[in-house]
């Protein structure tokens, strides 16, 4: 079988590194999983390069994912973001992080971490699919709507099961890499 990358990823050169280094890895670090959390949030109805241009951005408006500082800011801030960095200038999806780093912290308090509060929805390892061609991946399963209505419940803000889906995807829960990918793990 020849070997041949996620199409997806064949676009532009960020989406190629991005690929090849860090879509499906399995991530633990509760700071990263909330930066994929809010990226994947920004970019419903957008494409994920326009979101990967504007990553370094993000790091930048929302203080290193710093969840105690950005669970203390207040609406004011949003100005400020919109003016300031380069994000998407989305009111709502700029509030949701706030937001979302309350609820995120009282996971972590009750879990212990974001990790094992998210993880969960996948037993504690990553599902590897065996799909041949792109047209065979879904854009939610059962688990990233049980993530959806769960993490809607705490507070959370864009978490629909299809972001919830691409989220579960980048951070490694879910190796959809195609079976003839070079990275497939």
């Amino acid at each position: 079988m020849e070997t041949q990358t996620c199409a997806w990823a064949l676009k532009d050169p960020l989406e190629q590194a991005y690929h090849d280094t860090e879509w499906g890895v399995p991530v633990h670090d509760d700071k990263k999983l909330f930066e994929f959390i809010t990226l994947e949030g920004a970019q419903a109805g957008l494409s994920w390069i326009t979101i990967l241009k504007k990553r370094e951005g993000y790091r930048l408006a929302f203080e290193d994912y710093d969840l105690v500082k950005l669970s203390q800011q207040s609406e004011a801030r949003i100005e400020e973001i919109i003016a300031q960095f380069d994000v998407v200038k989305h009111r709502g999806k700029i509030a949701s992080v706030f937001g979302n780093a309350k609820a995120a912290l009282e996971l972590i308090d009750e879990y212990g971490s974001l990790s094992n509060a998210l993880w969960q929805f996948v037993e504690h390892k990553p599902i590897v699919n065996h799909w041949q061609e792109m047209s065979q991946v879904p854009v939610s399963t059962d688990e990233s709507k049980a993530m959806s209505k769960f993490l809607k419940k705490r507070g959370f803000k864009f978490v629909g099961e299809t972001i919830c889906y691409a989220f579960m995807q980048a951070v490694g829960m879910v190796d959809d890499h195609l079976v003839n990918c070079p990275i497939k793990r």
